[in-house]
């Protein structure tokens, strides 16, 4: 029983070594790929051009916050349970946060 213990051992030790060795290798980090003796080069990266970067949403942050409250107050709308009044409120809440993110939009346009 001892002898497999230690040949098991013996070969996670292996592993841990070899993994990282062949991660590293040349042969991984390579930025071509050869496909049967044929070398493709690696997909280059777009540059973004000045009207590119003019027409980016200025203010995603608050784009997502409405997309989370819209969603937020619809999972509360379907509920199974009022909560003691508590979803009411709390679905009213995400109305005035909605209102009021979409008027700093609105107030940024200006």
């Amino acid at each position: 029983m001892r002898k497999f213990a230690t040949i098991g051992m013996s070969l996670v030790t292996a592993a841990s070594i070899s993994i990282p060795a062949l991660a590293m290798s040349s042969a991984f980090a390579s930025p071509t790929a050869a496909v049967q003796g044929v070398t493709v080069p690696a997909r280059p990266v777009p540059s973004q051009s000045t009207a590119a970067r003019q027409r980016r949403e200025p203010h995603p942050e608050i784009r997502k916050a409405i997309t989370a409250l819209e969603r937020a107050k619809s999972d509360m709308q379907h509920a199974s349970h009022d909560f003691g009044g508590h979803r009411v409120n709390a679905i009213a809440a995400c109305d005035r946060a909605i209102e009021q993110l979409r008027l700093a939009l609105q107030y940024d346009k200006r």
